[in-house]
C-alpha cells in the first residue's frame, strides 16, 4: 500500500522561510493553519490523503519564496469558503478584509467551467487571472502554487482529466509564471505537464538525460574545484557553488533544434557561481575566462540587459576540464532569488513591504521596489481599457503580447523597448509613439535598411526612418504587425482618417 503523505506541521511549515517571521506574523499563520485544519477535518484527497496536505503544501511553496504572513494565511485558507461550512465572512472576521480580499480572489479564478471549444476555455481562464493580476499579484501567485501542487499529484486523476488539466498548465500557467520570472515554479510546472502531455518523449528525455549527466558530472566535479580554488585564491568570496541539470521540457526543446543530439547541447550541466557584488560578478567572469578558454558568441550578460522578466545573471560557454565544453552562470544570491522566485523574491528584500504600500507607491524602506516588473500589469489594463478588451480577438492577441517570450530592441539613443518575439519595426515604431508609428516609411536594423516585416532579433538596433509630413499608416501593416498596442493604434488613426477597417486577426 502507497504511503500516505502526511501535513508537515506548522513548525516545519515556518521553518521553510529564508528570513524568520517576528512572533506577530507567527501566530497569524499559525491561527490560519489551525482553522484550515480544522475545517477541511475528514476531506481527503484522489491520493487517499487529507486535503489538508494540499493547503499546507500550497503555503510552503509560498514560504520558500519569501512571502508574507498575510499572503501564507490565505493560501493556507484559500480553500475553505468553497470546500467547507466556514464562510468568507467568517474568514474575514477573524483575519481582517485583506485576508478575505485574497481568499475570494484565489476562489474567483476557480470559476472557469469548459463550456466552448478549448481555446474559449483557455481565453476566460485569461481573462480571471487578468482581473485577478489588476486587484492583487498574491492572488495569482497562490493559485501558481495551488497549481504545482495539483500538477505533483495529478497521477491520481483520470487520463482525460490529466491531459486536460497538464494542457491548461502549458497554455496558461506555466506562461504566467515566466512573466513573472518565477523559475522554479515554471520549470517544474513544464516537466509536470511535459510528462503527461507527451509521455513517450517524456521518458525518452530523462533517460538520455539521466545518462549523459553520469557522463558529465565527474568533469562538472573537476571544475567545481578547479573554480573554488580559482577565486578563492583571487580573493573573491564564493557564498555557493553547484551544479544543476537541464530541465527535462527545456532539454526536449533544445533537443529538436540539434536532431536529437544531446552531445551539441552544451548547456545540459551549468555550474553556478554565487558572489556577493555585481561588481564581483564581472571579476568572477574575468578568472572564469582565464582558467577556461570562452567560447566564442557563446558570453550572455543579462546583468547589463536582463531578460524581459527580470532574470539578472552572466552565462558564459567555456572548454572546462578536459577539454569539454560547459556552461557556467554566475550572479548575486539576490539574482539568485530572483532567478528562482521572480517578482516574489522582492519581498525577500523589502523587509515587510507590502503589495498596497508598492500599488500606492510609498517610500521603501531602504530597499527596490519591483515597480519596473509590475509595469506591464499596469500596461496590459491601460490596453484593456482602451481597446475595450472583452473580444476573444483581444485576449488572443494578449496571448501573443505578454505570454510569448520577449526581446530587447534599442532605440539609437540608446533606450531599451521590449517587445515579444518576432515584432517587427511598426511594433517598435508604435511602442515609442503614435507619432513615430503613423509617419514610419522605413527601418535599419543595426545600420542596415529592413523591410518593415523584418522580425526583430533580441540585441538590435533599431531606427526608424520617419516621413516629415504627417501621413495615415498603411492598411498592409495590420497583415504583418504582431502587438495589440500597434494593431490599436493602427485602427484608431485609419478610422479617424475616414479608412474603413476589416479584421486582420
Amino acid at each position: 500500500m502507497k504511503n500516505v503523505v502526511q501535513p508537515r506541521t506548522l513548525k516545519e511549515l515556518i521553518s521553510l522561510r529564508k528570513i524568520p517571521y517576528n512572533s506577530r506574523k507567527i501566530e497569524r499563520i499559525s491561527k490560519a493553519y489551525a482553522l484550515a485544519k480544522k475545517a477541511h477535518e475528514g476531506q481527503k484527497r484522489k491520493s487517499g490523503e487529507d486535503y489538508f496536505v494540499h493547503c499546507v503544501e500550497t503555503a510552503a511553496t509560498l514560504i520558500k519564496m519569501g512571502l508574507g504572513s498575510i499572503t501564507i494565511s490565505a493560501a493556507l485558507l484559500h480553500d475553505v469558503p468553497e470546500d467547507t461550512d466556514i464562510t468568507l465572512e467568517e474568514v474575514e472576521k477573524e483575519f481582517g478584509k485583506e485576508v478575505a480580499f485574497i481568499v475570494d480572489g484565489v476562489t474567483k479564478l476557480g470559476h472557469v467551467r469548459l463550456k466552448g471549444s478549448i481555446e474559449e476555455y483557455y481565453l476566460d481562464n485569461l481573462r480571471k487571472m487578468f482581473m485577478a493580476m489588476a486587484a492583487d499579484i498574491r492572488v495569482i501567485l497562490i493559485k501558481l502554487a495551488d497549481r504545482l501542487h495539483n500538477m505533483r499529484t495529478l497521477e491520481a486523476l483520470s487520463e482525460n482529466k490529466r491531459f486536460r488539466i497538464a494542457n491548461e498548465t502549458m497554455e496558461v500557467f506555466v506562461p504566467i509564471a515566466n512573466r513573472f520570472g518565477i523559475g522554479e515554479i515554471k520549470g517544474e510546472l513544464e516537466d509536470l505537464a511535459f510528462k503527461h502531455l507527451e509521455p513517450e518523449k517524456y521518458k525518452y528525455t530523462v533517460e538520455l538525460e539521466t545518462e549523459a549527466y553520469k557522463q558529465r558530472s565527474q568533469y562538472i566535479k573537476s571544475a567545481i574545484k578547479e573554480l573554488k580554488k580559482e577565486l578563492k585564491n583571487s580573493g573573491i568570496k564564493l557564498l555557493d557553488v553547484h551544479g544543476r541539470a537541464k530541465r527535462y521540457f527545456r532539454l526536449y526543446k533544445k533537443l529538436e533544434k540539434y536532431e536529437m543530439n544531446i552531445d551539441k547541447v552544451y548547456d545540459l550541466v551549468a555550474i553556478r557561481l554565487v558572489v556577493p557584488t555585481v561588481a564581483a560578478c564581472y571579476e568572477t567572469l574575468g578568472i572564469v575566462h582565464k582558467k577556461y578558454k570562452p567560447l566564442i558568441g557563446r558570453i550572455k550578460d543579462y546583468i547589463s540587459l536582463p531578460k524581459p522578466n527580470g532574470y539578472k545573471s552572466i552565462h558564459t560557454t567555456v572548454f572546462g576540464p578536459e577539454g569539454k565544453i560547459l556552461e557556467v552562470q554566475i550572479r548575486t544570491e539576490r539574482m539568485h532569488d530572483e532567478a528562482e522566485f521572480g517578482i516574489a523574491a522582492h519581498w525577500i528584500y523589502t523587509q515587510g513591504r507590502t503589495w498596497t504600500d508598492i500599488v500606492l507607491r510609498r517610500e521603501p524602506k531602504g530597499a527596490e521596489v519591483p515597480e519596473k516588473e509590475l509595469e506591464w500589469v499596469q500596461q496590459l489594463k491601460q490596453w484593456h481599457t482602451e481597446t475595450g478588451g472583452e473580444t476573444d480577438e483581444f485576449w488572443r492577441s494578449i496571448r501573443f503580447d505578454f505570454f510569448k517570450n520577449h526581446i530587447f530592441a534599442f532605440t539609437p539613443s540608446g533606450d531599451v523597448i521590449e517587445l515579444p518575439e518576432s515584432a517587427t519595426p511598426i511594433d517598435f515604431a508604435y511602442r515609442i509613439h503614435s507619432e513615430v508609428g503613423d509617419r514610419a516609411m522605413g527601418a535599419r536594423a543595426n545600420g542596415k535598411m529592413v523591410s518593415l516585416d523584418y522580425s526583430i532579433h533580441n540585441g538590435d538596433l533599431i531606427d526608424i526612418v520617419t516621413s516629415k509630413e504627417k501621413k495615415l499608416p498603411s492598411r498592409d501593416w495590420l497583415k504583418f504587425v504582431k502587438t495589440t498596442h500597434a494593431q490599436t493604434k493602427i485602427k484608431n488613426t485609419l478610422r479617424k482618417g475616414g479608412v474603413t477597417v476589416v479584421n486582420q486577426m
